[in-house]
């Protein structure tokens, strides 16, 4: 055996220990905690929300599309508005507003 194998098969033995244990505390990661809701609307309009603990923003599908909200200031709940989609989540009830459209409650499903 060379000089210094004993060395290099050490320092790979740690680098792969290191990895697999990286490799579990990430696969177990509070960032797979994601919460997805489906909603209904009151005018017919269906569309899916994501929320990330890690994340301020909503992430939805509607009317077919992705749309990214950023999260707005609000007197109370929850306000997220962007590419002319404004979604409202307060103890009252959910509504959201998009482009050409009235105000509409709308519920989980």
């Amino acid at each position: 055996m060379p000089p210094g194998a004993n060395m290099i098969r050490c320092k790979a033995t740690i680098s792969c220990a290191v990895f697999f244990f990286a490799g579990v505390f990430a696969g177990s990661s509070p960032a797979s905690a994601q919460t997805f809701d489906s909603y209904r609307c009151a005018d017919g309009t269906r569309f899916i929300a994501g929320f990330y603990p890690y994340d301020s923003r909503a992430y939805l599908q509607i009317d077919g599309v992705a749309v990214t909200l950023k999260k707005r200031l609000a007197l109370s709940g929850a306000r997220y508005s962007g590419s002319g989609v404004t979604l409202m989540i307060t103890k009252a009830g959910t509504t959201i507003k998009h482009v050409g459209r009235p105000v509409t409650a709308c519920e989980l499903t």
